[in-house]
């Protein structure tokens, strides 16, 4: 086990036997099963393996308060994995990130530079960047962390069956909507309410018509061409009356569910949006087919936006 803070050690599991003698009173364990229990230690069991798919975005908040707790109480914690290589540096790297408030780059070399075997796997390297792109906080409401979820929600349900309710957001048909900054979007053809402006998913713009040089741009001054094409879409999040079409499906088209007429398309495998960056997974609405409308303080009534 190796001291990274005073009260903080991070090791693999052949450290068990000196967690007492270290003054150890929370052992946070990450790791495929869960160790025995410790005479007079506090434990907390993240499930996790040393794979890159794996899950700990969503964890690092209470992992991070269970630290805390432990080492404000006068005592030391320990964070631990099977060989103290990936999944415990990954932690202890998020907790530094958090309360030394470093970047992931910093906090990372910090823990190398004291741990030379420190490795974590590519997967947690992302997961911790989309942590310090959300400020060292889990917001599941953020564009970054729904888009996260999405992602993963495709690797732990390959055929896309019953899939969890939380993935949708509430039809804002079923909801009031009374917050003057919040924006509905409407069908332009029948009026039905398809989202709220909470449901996009913003990108990053992509690099415009070069990004669309292998499949249909042949005149090389249009490659040459710096001007960006602008975002003739909105990716969304999946939203609850959307629900029997994606089911079971990779990709297909998205139709009003009052009206049916067409709003857009989307693909679990991910689609190219018009200023070239790829999305995946891509619940696309082209910005042709809806109105935004600009909700008034009082329930039920909406304005169009201007």
């Amino acid at each position: 086990m190796v001291p990274v803070l005073p009260g903080l050690f991070v090791g693999g599991a052949a450290a068990a036997g000196a967690l007492q003698a270290a003054g150890v009173v929370a052992l946070l364990s990450v790791d495929a099963e869960e160790p025995p229990p410790v005479t007079g230690i506090r434990t907390l069991h993240i499930p996790a393996r040393d794979e890159p798919g794996t899950d700990l975005l969503s964890h690092l908040d209470s992992c991070a308060a269970f630290l805390s707790a432990a080492r404000a109480g006068g005592g030391a914690a320990m964070v631990r994995c099977h060989a103290g290589v990936s999944r415990s540096v990954a932690l202890v790297t998020a907790y530094l990130m958090k309360t030394n408030n470093l970047t992931f780059e910093e906090a990372y070399a910090t823990i190398k530079a004291i741990k030379s075997d420190a490795k974590m796997n590519e997967g947690f390297e992302s997961q911790l960047k989309l942590y310090e792109a959300m400020g060292c906080k889990v917001d599941v409401s953020s564009a970054v962390y729904k888009q996260y979820r999405l992602q993963k929600v495709t690797e732990k349900y390959p055929e896309l069956q019953d899939l969890p309710q939380e993935v949708f957001a509430v039809d804002p048909t079923s909801i009031c909507q009374t917050l003057n900054s919040e924006v509905l979007y409407r069908c332009r053809k029948c009026r039905r309410s398809l989202f709220r402006s909470s449901s996009i998913l913003s990108h990053a713009e992509g690099s415009g018509p070069a990004a669309f040089a292998h499949k249909r741009i042949t005149n090389p001054a249009q490659l040459r061409n710096d001007s960006r094409v602008k975002c003739t879409s909105y990716f969304i999040e999946p939203v609850q009356w959307m629900e029997p079409v994606l089911l079971g499906v990779m990709e297909g088209q998205l139709l009003c569910p009052k009206c049916t007429s067409k709003l857009g398309s989307f693909s679990w495998r991910g689609e190219q949006c018009s200023c070239g960056r790829w999305v995946t997974p891509a619940f696309q609405i082209h910005k042709s087919r809806v109105d935004e409308m600009k909700a008034l303080p009082v329930c039920g009534f909406q304005t169009a936006k201007t």
